[in-house]
């Protein structure tokens, strides 16, 4: 369907403006389609003609002031409405509408555990049109009434209280909503489980599948408990109260994002219902999750951004408070190490792509909603929040909510863009914020610092300063720490001092420090700014040695993080990151660290950067330093060592001992995350047949043991497996977005590379011909999951170029930046291998 340009919104904003959405939907009409009537009252500001937009599977009717339209005049997803008149008018559309198998519209889900179905809807960011017509822009806010006719065993939820009418059998109706924009229109129907409870005088409940009652049940207090805190400590921070009449959290199947803040009916992937073991870490992800979608019930639906250019408004201002709101309401302290671990390293790959762009970029550079849904990265959520972080360093934290409390109050049920946030920053504090704005939110790109000690004369003990050398332009207010290696133990490490300092230094000499430098000189420390870090040859041949005994869990992060860099830009070896982590991870005590630098040491050092011939004794590393941590008491680390071991053995006979004894040695009991994680090990190491996939899948026939098998099957090293997977996802249509993700993880295989490679120069017209037939949603997996990433050849740079400059027919605009993106990556670690 043709994307709405930004010319074109603003054209329809100034003609009319919406007040009302009156919609039934009818949810009982079979497997493919439902009944969508939508009334929609709005004014024409001026005499003229616009369109409403609608994606059905048949038009019935629409009816304009009492006057039909003709349903022939829909052109793709636009009906166009002419000759209005200054004024009131109502519009009437009665339409079928496709049920979605891609987690776009509304996503039609039957449980293969119980045979049981399940719908809900994901309208971001300009997919309202396949389920009800609407003037699908952000800046038409109208007030949404809801009336749905479901089967007569299932619950209704909306954004608003949702309640049975008595007027028929299966008929609810959800409460009025105050003005919101189109994409935020929610609806999810089924026979969900549903635990209930009130706070603040709101009523509060959680949702999900009610094969997976036992586990959310299991997690209801935990889940309640964040709920409340964060809800409490946003009204002491924000003056405007909570603007929804209840808050809903529903935990739906084969979900696309994380999670999707549609205000009082906040939807979230269904993964965050824990089947198996997770780790705390994993715990808190969940909980900053929450905070995040909540962060958003103020800033991206009570204050909503005019146009997609600012979708950073929303996206870096929750992804700041939900990580802050979590570390001060409840148990879990530790965010901004997870942060740094898990996020950082998002928006740092994302900047240093050709496809980057400004955390604001300007107008033209988001001309319709195709463009901006490419935005939704790493720096839109990471590195906005960095940003952000640096401002709250930078301005103070009185001054920021200050001014975040004026937004809320100026534009309330409204929408603002960038210069409106900025306006109602710089009139809470003296300090030049539109400068700010600027160097930070205007530019490109990820600024590098490394520290010059320099030796000075201050006492009889010496003395040193410290110039930092800088790889960029933007300010940085950053903190210092100073290390020395501890006498008693070498491998332990003090902290001296920190001080804050600026960066540039302004014109200003740094201060002379008394004593001799130190061992460690460790900028960013707190990482309260965005920008890679550096070390002298003293502080790294320090950290080589005494990285653990580095007392900060924080600073052991930025470290990690630094080193991820330095391999990334072929600063540093491989190989010595590795040695590194298998003198230092032993004794980390923080999972997230665990987690973030066992994912990195064998997703890309021993699967993309080193040479094939090397991977056998990168995986033995990492082998060894699982059981390592295996021995560990803390349950999260041997759960990470645990999935660590299962991915790095290469040794079957011990895969296969494990999923017989059903734990293993020293570590965890298997739960149905393990056994899938081993099976598909064994399949990749061509030690599992299909009838071991098809005995797992007869013990789990969930959802996620479907989603297992799939994987597992393709993961076979078989020709006719891998004919067989190739033909699901790109010779039909019939996989969901989950099972195609399954199906695409296990078929690319470092260990099968000559198996595989056949399929190289099938990929890139095969993606781009599914990404045209099945939207954006399938074209994100099909660049994500399928494009070839085992396969670290120059042909394939080669290959995917030519698509992208001469490709017929021209990949999507989804599809082409996800392969943008994974070409350069791949250019990466062609240039690590070869440095």
């Amino acid at each position: 369907m043709p994307a709405l340009t930004r010319a074109e919104a603003e054209t329809r904003a100034r003609l009319i403006a919406v007040q009302h959405y009156t919609v039934d939907l009818d949810l009982t009409r079979g497997d493919e389609v439902f009944g969508s009537t939508t009334v929609i009252r709005f004014t024409a500001l001026a005499d003229g003609d616009t369109f409403v937009e609608l994606k059905p599977a048949v038009l019935h009717g629409a009816v304009l002031d009492g006057r039909p339209l003709d349903p022939a005049t829909l052109d793709d997803n636009r009906l166009p409405l002419t000759g209005l008149a200054a004024g009131p008018h109502e519009l009437r559309v009665e339409a079928d509408m496709r049920y979605s198998r891609t987690g776009e519209g509304m996503h039609r889900f039957t449980d293969p555990s119980d045979g049981e179905t399940y719908l809900y809807t994901q309208l971001f960011l300009d997919d309202v049109q396949r389920v009800v017509a609407a003037f699908d822009q952000p800046d038409l806010k109208a007030v949404f009434e809801v009336a749905v006719t479901a089967p007569p065993a299932w619950t209704v939820l909306g954004n608003g209280v949702a309640e049975r009418t008595g007027e028929a059998e299966g008929r609810w109706r959800v409460a009025a909503t105050p003005p919101i924009s189109t994409y935020l229109l929610a609806v999810a129907a089924g026979p969900w489980h549903s635990v209930r409870t009130e706070h603040a005088g709101l009523p509060f409940g959680l949702h999900c599948r009610r094969s997976l009652a036992p586990y959310l049940d299991a997690d209801v207090e935990e889940l309640f408990d964040i709920t409340r805190r964060c809800f409490d400590r946003y009204h002491e921070l924000f003056e405007e109260p909570y603007p929804f009449d209840s808050y809903d959290q529903a935990f739906v199947p084969e979900f696309n994002a994380g999670a999707m803040e549609n205000p009082g009916l906040v939807t979230f992937r269904d993964e965050m219902v824990f089947r198996s073991a997770v780790t705390d870490t994993e715990r808190q992800t969940r909980g900053m999750v929450v905070a995040h979608e909540m962060a958003h019930m103020w800033f991206g639906d009570l204050v909503t951004l005019r146009w997609w250019d600012d979708i950073w408004l929303n996206e870096s201002f929750a992804e700041y408070m939900g990580y802050q709101v979590l570390s001060e309401a409840t148990r879990f302290t530790g965010t901004w190490t997870d942060f740094a671990v898990a996020r950082k390293g998002w928006g740092y790959d994302a900047d240093q792509r050709p496809s980057t762009h400004p955390v604001a970029p300007a107008p033209e550079a988001v001309p319709d909603t195709a463009s901006a849904l490419l935005n939704f990265d790493g720096i839109s959520y990471a590195k906005g929040a960095s940003a952000l972080r640096q401002l709250v360093t930078w301005l103070g934290r009185k001054d920021f909510l200050a001014g975040i409390n004026e937004h809320f109050a100026r534009h309330r049920f409204g929408n603002a863009a960038l210069a409106d946030f900025i306006d109602s920053l710089a009139g809470a504090t003296d300090r030049d914020v539109h400068a700010w704005a600027d160097r930070w939110l205007r530019t490109t790109g990820v600024d590098t610092l490394t520290p010059v000690p320099v030796p000075v004369p201050v006492d009889a003990d010496g003395g040193w300063r410290l110039d930092v050398t800088q790889q960029g332009s933007r300010p940085h207010r950053i903190a210092v720490a100073a290390y020395d290696r501890a006498g008693a133990d070498p491998a332990q490490l003090v902290l001296r001092e920190r001080f804050e300092t600026d960066v540039p230094a302004n014109g200003e000499t740094p201060g002379a420090r008394p004593g001799t430098r130190p061992d460690l000189v460790l900028l960013n420390d707190q990482d309260l700014t965005y920008a890679k870090i550096r070390f002298d040859a003293r502080s790294w041949d320090t950290l080589v040695a005494a990285l653990r005994g580095l007392p900060d869990p924080l600073s052991r992060a930025l470290v990690w993080n630094a080193a991820r860099d330095l391999v990334r830009d072929g600063e540093l070896r491989p190989a010595a990151y590795l040695d590194v982590a298998r003198a230092h991870l032993p004794y980390e005590t923080d999972i997230a660290v665990v987690q973030g630098v066992l994912g990195f040491a064998r997703g890309q050092i021993a699967d993309r950067y080193l040479p094939a011939a090397e991977r056998p004794g990168a995986l033995a590393t990492l082998e060894a330093l699982a059981r390592d941590l295996l021995t560990r008491e803390d349950p999260g680390l041997r759960l990470a060592a645990a999935r660590e071991l299962i991915a790095a053995t290469a040794d079957p006979g011990a895969l296969r001992g494990w999923l017989t004894e059903g734990a293993l040695p020293g570590g965890p009991a298997l739960d149905p995350e393990l056994r899938w994680q081993i099976l598909t090990r064994l399949s990749v190491l061509g030690a599992a047949s299909a009838e071991d996939i098809a005995a797992e899948l007869a013990s789990d026939p969930s959802a996620t043991g479907q989603e297992g098998a799939a994987r597992c099957r393709a993961a076979l090293p078989d020709p006719e497996a891998k004919r067989d997977a190739w033909a699901r996802m790109f010779d039909g249509d019939t996989l969901s977005n989950y099972l195609f993700t399954a199906t695409a993880q296990g078929f690319w295989q470092p260990e099968q590379l000559d198996l595989v490679r056949e399929y190289v120069p099938r990929f890139f017209p095969a993606a781009v011909a599914v990404a045209a037939r099945r939207g954006p949603a399938l074209a994100e997996a099909a660049g994500r999951w399928a494009f070839p990433v085992a396969v670290v050849e120059g042909a394939v740079l080669d290959l995917g170029e030519e698509c992208l400059r001469t490709g017929d027919p021209a990949p999507t605009p989804a599809l082409r930046r996800r392969l943008a993106d994974q070409l350069d990556d791949l250019r990466r670690a062609l240039h690590v291998r070869s440095a």
